[in-house]
């Protein structure tokens, strides 16, 4: 956990600037029949051409068994987080969650966004809305003198609120110097409780909900899956 000044948030706003452009410029090609690694290729060359390095790339988190081979992540319909690009053919009624890291002159940010494929059935459309909505509301709680429980109970009222199911055993985290650093960021919690927030904290917000169930399980692909097969979204911020 590293607290940052001015300087370094700036550089930080920098870099968020590249992801947020790399964010659109995918996109704008999600859309029936595009293929999810054709979406990679496009992050990789934006973020390139900017000046800046994919912070995915060949990284390699704890308890993985070979460093990331893609520039995002690509988690189609039941998958969570940590899709791999594929040559899968994206088709009308998907949703996708693009998770995209960008390092930019020693420093990361991390954000994602779950996008509809087409026409989307308007449960699936309830679930995006509702974790949006999430990633709104806990930025809003999140200011120095507040907590990380703070946080995780702002998620947790929109999914309860919602009817959707909060994703409990993946997290927001630190960012910074590092992907992940401490504190991590609970999508559930009790107002008032764990660490303060404070200024020069660095944090990726990232509430993740699906619409059967919160419990998951690993892929052989490192990735992570709804227990029951229902659609789940993912929205992310970096945030200072």
């Amino acid at each position: 956990m590293t607290e940052k000044d001015r300087e370094k948030i700036k550089l930080m706003a920098e870099g968020g600037k590249i992801l947020a452009g790399a964010l659109d410029a995918v996109s704008e090609k999600i859309k029936p029949e595009a293929i999810l690694k054709d979406l990679d290729k496009l992050a990789f060359n934006f973020i390139k051409n900017s000046g800046a390095e994919p912070a995915f790339l060949n990284y390699r988190p704890a308890g993985a068994k070979t460093p990331y081979p893609a520039s995002l992540c690509s988690s189609v319909n039941e998958i969570v987080v940590h899709g791999t690009p594929s040559d899968y053919v994206l088709k009308e009624g998907d949703i996708v969650s693009i998770d995209l890291g960008v390092k930019f002159k020693g420093f990361i940010t991390d954000a994602a966004r779950t996008f509809p494929v087409g026409k989307i059935s308007s449960e699936a459309g309830h679930l995006l809305k509702a974790t949006k909505e999430a990633l709104a509301s806990a930025v809003k709680s999140a200011f120095p003198g507040k907590t990380v429980g703070d946080i995780g109970y702002a998620v947790e009222q929109i999914a309860k609120k919602n009817k959707v199911f909060v994703i409990k055993m993946l997290t927001g985290h630190g960012v910074g110097k590092h992907l992940h650093e401490e504190p991590t960021i609970y999508n559930y919690g009790q107002s008032g409780q764990g660490m303060k927030l404070f200024s020069g904290l660095t944090i990726a917000i990232e509430p993740m909900f699906s619409l059967g169930s919160e419990n998951i399980f690993q892929l052989e692909d490192d990735s992570y899956q709804t227990f029951d097969g229902s659609l789940a979204a993912h929205f992310e911020d970096t945030i200072a």
